[in-house]
């Protein structure tokens, strides 16, 4: 279902002495990288990486590698897609500068220890060459074996292995008798033991495996230490596939540092939380969007759930059936029926036919009879006496009658399809061709939509039909 309270998340983009406008098409959390995903003014995609939430590097790309670390984000990582109100916290600033290229490796260093900044190298595979990558993470492999931190060096030569599987020197050394112990280390020991020695690695091997219940509840001790979103993206991935909603509060708590009430009301739709089962203000953030005309938006919320909303629900129910926008009531016409099911009885009959033809207007502007008179259906049931209904009923019996075309125009007029009764009016004039009556309506129908000339032309033919007629 479409969460229309969402709105686009924009962007500017300064490249050199240019800014570039684009929009978040999407974006993907991987560990402690993030990928944002922006289409431009011109639809040129730009792509940005984040470590710890901190812009590394970006810029256009015109096709994304696979197995790149971009594309690995996005089919192993948490992936959020626009509209969607937590792409704005995953990108602190709206405006993007795209860092020097050529100076920022010498940055990174400065900002990062050695071991991230190999981390991150590998992050960056889709704007560098890989050679280039590979001699980074060399250079800092060979800087801690020359100190003498052969743990660290192994770490990174783990990071330049698992970068590229098929390097054989990254292989030999992975497999040096100086290695041994902290080779025999990583193998025999538990994720928990390596986390203080290793927190990179640790938290690395718990998200790509983040499915495993362990390795999920060490990712989640390891995220609570963090700002709390990616804490948040990991429950609401793991409620969305499990469908099991477990510390709402908590995560409520984190949210409303993020976004307002309404958007995580929104956010807890889209992932199928009843927010109304599980949020205790849920009702008063409802009767607020009433209140201020925000009919749409409160729908939005409700219509996932009609069936499990308790009575004291209804009096909301009818506000946001009468007050909804007809083409939004249409865009959602199934969820809208099964409002009107649990609308108790007794609704006033003249608003509910002037709902329905309002909604009748709008589907014969883009739709034939036929369609038209299936959609309304599930409405015939609820409204069995409904005029509006018996109208269109009527006008499916006239459609083949080519001796009715006056009839079904007229029917066509009353729901404003003024171009749709002129072809009727017309047909029947071709037949009658002395008859003024349909002249004259033809003439009304341009007089509608504005037309004052084919309007004029119409009434002074109309007149000349009728002196005719009077004279003879």
């Amino acid at each position: 279902m479409e969460t229309g309270i969402f709105m686009p998340t924009v962007i500017s983009i300064k490249d050199k002495k240019k800014t570039i406008k684009g929009e978040i098409i999407r974006a993907a959390i991987f560990a402690r990288g993030n990928v944002i995903e922006v289409n431009t003014e011109d639809s040129e995609r730009f792509y940005f990486i984040y470590y710890k939430n901190t812009l590394i590097y970006g810029n256009k790309l015109d096709k994304v590698e696979e197995g790149s670390f971009i594309d690995k984000a996005f089919y192993e990582g948490i992936v959020i897609k626009s509209p969607h109100p937590l792409l704005t916290p995953l990108t602190p600033n709206s405006s993007i500068t795209i860092p020097n290229k050529n100076k920022l490796f010498s940055q990174l260093q400065i900002h990062y220890s050695l071991e991230e900044m190999a981390y991150i190298a590998t992050t960056l595979d889709s704007f560098f060459e890989k050679e280039q990558i590979i001699t980074i993470i060399d250079k800092v492999y060979f800087h801690f074996r020359r100190n003498g931190s052969f743990m660290k060096s192994f770490q990174v030569i783990q990071i330049l292995s698992d970068f590229s599987p098929t390097l054989k020197s990254a292989q030999e050394r992975m497999n040096l008798q100086e290695f041994n112990k902290y080779r025999d280390l990583y193998q025999s020991s538990n994720l928990p033991s390596i986390l203080k020695t290793d927190p990179l690695f640790v938290e690395l091997q718990c998200f790509k495996d983040r499915i495993n219940p362990e390795k999920q509840l060490l990712l989640k001790d390891i995220l609570r230490e963090q700002d709390g979103l990616a804490e948040l993206l990991l429950w609401l991935e793991n409620v969305e596939k499990n469908q099991k909603v477990h510390a709402i509060e908590k995560y409520t708590t984190i949210a409303l540092r993020l976004v307002s009430m309404e958007e995580w009301m929104q956010i807890l739709v889209q992932a199928q939380i009843n927010p109304f089962r599980e949020l205790s203000d849920s009702k008063r953030i409802i009767e607020k969007m009433i209140q201020t005309g925000n009919y749409e938006n409160a729908a939005l919320s409700l219509l996932n759930f009609i069936s499990d909303l308790p009575t004291c629900y209804d009096e909301i129910l009818r506000k946001v059936w009468e007050n909804s926008d007809s083409r939004f009531v249409i865009g959602h016409l199934e969820e809208f029926i099964s409002l009107m099911k649990q609308l108790p009885d007794g609704e006033n009959p003249s608003k509910l036919e002037q709902r329905v033809s309002q909604i009748v207007v709008i589907l014969l502007e883009k739709h034939g009879l036929v369609s038209v008179h299936e959609k309304l259906l599930p409405f015939q049931k609820l409204l069995p006496n409904s005029e509006v209904i018996r109208k269109i009923d009527k006008m499916l019996t006239l459609i083949e009658d080519p001796d009715r075309m006056m009839e079904l125009g007229d029917y066509y007029a009353d729901f404003k399809q003024f171009d749709k009764a002129i072809d009727c009016f017309f047909w029947e004039m071709e037949l009658q061709p002395q008859n003024p009556s349909p002249v004259w309506k033809i003439s009304k129908m341009y007089q509608y939509k504005g037309m004052v000339k084919e309007a004029a032309a119409y009434q002074k033919i109309y007149a000349q039909l009728q002196s005719s007629q009077e004279l003879g």
